[in-house]
């Protein structure tokens, strides 16, 4: 069992409640899946029946058991054990959970809540992670696993984390960089969100589970290859595949061979241009940052893509909202089909 040191980052993943194999993949163990149980979506409600009270405490007693849920009197109850339980049995089914959460992404992942597919993201980011001691990279990495709420301005392309924008916005607790991460319309508010700095940066792992850096990815700031580089490590960690990505201001390559849009915007963009679309300029302004990917093993890549650069693309929605899909990196990258890595 892994254990927390004063340097720890994201405890709040839960990767303290795995065990790790000696390659460094996590292994699920009983008390990761109480802290699962523990979740207030999983908690019985005061109404509960005794059935369903029961049937959380046994799993809470050993959460590798076959319980039934369909003896339990409310039919949404047996719903909700049912997905639990099928994610459950689905991870389990894998050697570690960064195999299962590739074979999920890779296999289909309908009918599991976004909610169970975010702590698992969160976990083997983590896992990722691990030695990483830049902040501007682990910052950039929150992206893999968390909404951000996207401005830009005069110098600057700043991400915020959406929900730690939308409690302050609540609270009246914003200033004048929280009022560009909100809404058009909210009232100003006095106090301001901070952007990571080299000045921050060694306080970052202390506050990391809070979520209230906010992160520059503008050209040359540090955040733009903290980027770049948290998309190497998480794509090594996944996948096994050595790249090097390098951020670019613009693609000039007019007949590019690849592209991987990391959200569903940049996707939708990034397949215009590939098309021959036109796009308009508003569009291409919500593209915030840009890679390019270059894989050290060719033999590792399809033929029609060997030599050939991968264009990486990072987008925020018409609501500014970014929302990295980062099952992209294990589905999209132009590789030979091969075991999961994990």
């Amino acid at each position: 069992m892994s254990l927390l040191s004063p340097g720890d980052f994201w405890v709040a993943s839960g990767h303290h409640l795995c065990d790790v194999s000696e390659e460094g993949r996590l292994l699920a163990t009983p008390d990761l899946w109480r802290a699962f149980l523990a979740r207030p979506e999983l908690l019985p409600p005061p109404e509960a029946c005794d059935a369903e009270r029961a049937l959380h405490a046994r799993l809470l007693e050993e959460p590798g058991a076959a319980v039934d849920p369909t003896r339990l009197a409310d039919p949404d109850a047996v719903e909700n054990w049912q997905v639990f339980l099928s994610f459950r049995n689905r991870v389990s089914a894998a050697p570690t959970l960064e195999a299962a959460w590739l074979r999920l992404f890779r296999e289909g992942v309908s009918g599991v809540p976004p909610l169970f597919l975010g702590m698992l993201t969160h976990l083997v980011a983590r896992a990722a992670m691990e030695g990483e001691g830049d902040a501007f990279t682990l910052r950039a990495a929150e992206c893999l696993f968390r909404t951000q709420r996207a401005a830009i301005t005069v110098g600057a392309t700043l991400l915020a984390d959406e929900e730690v924008v939308d409690t302050r916005h609540a609270g009246g607790d914003l200033g004048a960089l929280g009022r560009l991460l909100t809404e058009a319309g909210a009232p100003p508010r006095e106090v301001e969100l901070e952007v990571l700095s080299e000045a921050l940066a060694p306080g970052y792992r202390a506050r990391s589970d809070a979520h209230d850096l906010a992160l520059d990815i503008a050209e040359g700031r540090p955040g733009q290859h903290g980027m770049a580089r948290a998309l190497e490590r998480f794509i090594h960690h996944l996948l096994g595949e050595r790249v090097a990505i390098r951020p670019v201001p613009v693609i000039e390559d007019r007949n590019w061979t690849w592209h991987v849009g990391l959200d569903a915007e940049a996707t939708r963009i990034s397949n215009a241009l590939w098309e021959g679309k036109k796009v308009s300029q508003a569009e291409l302004a919500r593209i915030l940052w840009l890679g390019v990917l270059e894989f050290e093993d060719a033999t590792r890549v399809l033929p029609r893509a060997q030599g050939k650069p991968v264009y990486l693309a990072l987008a925020m929605d018409a609501a500014q909202r970014v929302r990295m899909k980062a099952q992209n990196l294990a589905t999209n990258l132009p590789l030979v089909a091969a075991a999961d890595a994990a």
